[in-house]
């Protein structure tokens, strides 16, 4: 029988000792891929923003081209009508010229083939000469620019030595922005047109998301340090929790009183070794189980159910109650129940916890201690009524045989006097043989008291069922019963002390009367039988109520009576009479309805028998 099982002795694997850095290493892992997600984010921006610079750059530089060349064709268009030689006048009187320092233009001036001077807008005149237009490189920035450009760049024209020409605004860029510069020689030599982001891009490793998830990966430093102490903690607990379960099993197991435990449903929750042994169960046979329980009696199911309902209702009594239980071997044991309330940490009941204990021993020599005395007080009484029965048996014998001289005398002095009424003879005669019997029943009794075997004979059990039937005939007509007898033909004799069977049978038959009385149309059936080849059965049948359930043992044993006015020994009296002659004395039920008595008798052994 193995009971719940304690907890095993528990060491915590290595994999849930490392169990709490877990989460830093994750806290990691995703932080360094938010990083090198970071990283690659910004050089993708990078990348777009460069491009979106050089298209920028491509597109002003386009668009001043179209410009400039634009205000060629007008220059040119103005030196194709102009003199060789024009005068300032005549360079004044110019519609296109004057509108052209309206909006652009700082100075015209004509140089001829001879003079090579720089400038800005260089055109050739008919007659070899030059017209010269000098313009402001801001003011062209100025009219090129889109105001949305401006905002994002810094735009400015540089000269091969990397001075600057013109620009947008004042301000210098600061180093650590992106810019992208091409070359105007088409329209300008030597001059380069450069944008300058006005943004400076902060680097991945300065952006806000990677101070946050470096804030994360401290918490979740600090997260696994503190759970690293609470499962420090949670193991330290655990086992002691392991050590205190393992000591109170041990102590439980140790005990000879059986423990369980149930919730508020009745179902069985806990229970220890000494209970399992107690009901012959195992712990997965009774663990989860509600009631009806397996050792609850059969034929007390109601009365365990009802004892249950009290208990879970907090009524079953403090001192404890006894029961009755059922082993799963079949055998009956009696057991003490005490319950008391399951109460858990928070001070909420949760069930009831139950001890039992055994006391089938206690009760058995509870039992046999009161047999013990019960016994010794029969003891004393047979030896008073032994006493007694041989004082009455000397003290009767005597005017017994006073009476047998005196009926024998009466009997001489009729028939000498030639007395001839039969009926009185008869009955004279009669009278000398019950005297006779009488004598002979008290010596029996005084050989049965001292302890003197019964003297058998061979004789046949219908004789000694008509002498027992003849004396009690006139009690048969006064209660109205109906005696039969059946036999088996061919019957053989036994062995047997008349004297003391007949008194088996009269006893018999007197107890049956007065099991009779009061009831209607009573009736006795004797039948005898034989019972295998050695003996033959006598069988005493009554109608009526039976014997309600009692054996034998408990008819005969001493003392035990029915009646009001009965000694109780008629039967173990007639026990021991027929237990003297080999035989037994049974009881059981009749065909009546009633009760049936019978005994046996050993069979005349055949050599006797022949002889």
């Amino acid at each position: 029988m193995t009971p719940t099982q304690a907890p095993p002795t528990h060491t915590v694997p290595a994999h849930r000792r490392g169990a709490w850095v877990w989460p830093l290493l994750l806290a990691l892992t995703f932080a360094t891929a938010v990083g090198a997600w970071l990283q690659w984010t910004d050089e993708q921006e990078r990348e777009d923003e460069r491009s979106t610079l050089i298209a920028d750059v491509l597109s002003l530089e386009s668009r001043m081209a179209v410009w400039l060349g634009e205000e060629d064709t007008a220059i040119k268009a103005i030196a194709q009508h102009l003199p060789a030689v024009p005068s300032n006048e005549t360079l004044l009187r110019e519609p296109d010229v004057a509108h052209g320092l309206r909006r652009l233009w700082i100075s015209v001036t004509v140089v001829d083939r001879d003079n090579n001077l720089s400038a800005h807008l260089v055109t050739p005149l008919p007659g070899g000469g030059q017209l010269i237009v000098r313009f402001a490189p801001s003011t062209l920035l100025r009219q090129t620019v889109p105001w949305w450009l401006s905002r994002k760049y810094h735009v400015q024209l540089m000269d091969d030595y990397g001075q600057r020409i013109a620009a947008t605004d004042d301000a210098l860029p600061q180093p650590g922005h992106q810019s992208y510069r091409v070359s105007l020689d088409v329209p300008m030599q030597e001059t380069y047109l450069e944008l300058t982001t006005r943004e400076v891009r902060k680097a991945w490793w300065r952006t806000l998301p990677l101070a946050l998830m470096l804030v994360f990966v401290a918490l979740s430093a600090a997260a696994s340090w503190t759970l690293r102490r609470q499962m420090q903690e949670v193991n330290s607990a655990e086992h002691r929790w392991r050590t205190e379960a393992a000591w109170r099993r041990a102590i439980e197991d140790s005990l000879t009183v059986g423990l369980r435990g149930r919730d508020m449903e009745g179902r069985l929750v806990h229970v220890n070794r000494a209970f399992c042994d107690l009901v012959g169960l195992s712990p997965e046979q009774l663990l989860g189980k509600l009631p009806p329980m397996p050792y609850w009696l059969p034929d007390a199911m109601e009365d365990s159910m009802q004892r249950h309902l009290r208990n879970m209702a907090g009524e079953a009594p403090r001192e404890g109650y006894e029961t009755q239980w059922l082993h799963s071997n079949g055998s009956t044991m009696d057991v003490m129940m005490l319950e008391a309330p399951l109460i858990d940490a928070q001070g909420v009941q949760i069930g009831w916890m139950g001890s039992v204990v055994d006391i089938t021993g206690r009760k058995r020599s509870q039992e046999r201690e009161r047999r013990q005395l019960e016994t010794l007080g029969n003891q004393a009484r047979l030896t008073t009524l032994g006493e007694v029965a041989s004082a009455l048996a000397h003290q009767l014998n005597q005017p017994l045989a006073a009476v047998a001289s005196y009926n024998a005398g009466v009997l001489r002095s009729l028939k000498g006097q030639g007395f001839q009424d039969a009926v009185v003879l008869q009955a004279l005669e009669r009278e000398g043989e019950q005297i006779a019997a009488a004598g002979r029943v008290v010596q029996r009794i005084r050989a049965f008291l001292t302890r003197r075997s019964p003297q058998p004979e061979p004789i046949a059990v219908t004789t000694l069922v008509q002498r027992a039937l003849d004396l009690l005939k006139h009690d048969f007509q006064q209660q109205a019963v109906i005696v039969t007898v059946r036999e088996t033909p061919g019957l053989m004799r036994v062995m047997a002390d008349p004297v003391l069977i007949e008194q088996v049978l009269i006893n018999l038959l007197r107890n049956s009367m007065d099991s009779l009385a009061g009831q209607a149309a009573p009736r006795i059936h004797i039948a005898a039988s034989t019972a295998g080849t050695r003996f033959v059965r006598v069988e005493v049948d009554v109608s009526g109520t039976g014997l309600q359930g009692l054996g034998i043992d408990a008819l005969a044993s001493p003392f035990h009576t029915t009646k009001p006015d009965g000694m109780g020994m008629g039967l173990s009296i007639c026990r021991t009479i027929i237990e003297a002659h080999h035989g037994a004395l049974e009881a059981g039920v009749s065909d009546l309805g009633g009760a049936r008595l019978s005994f046996t008798l050993p069979v005349v052994p055949l050599t006797q028998e022949s002889a």
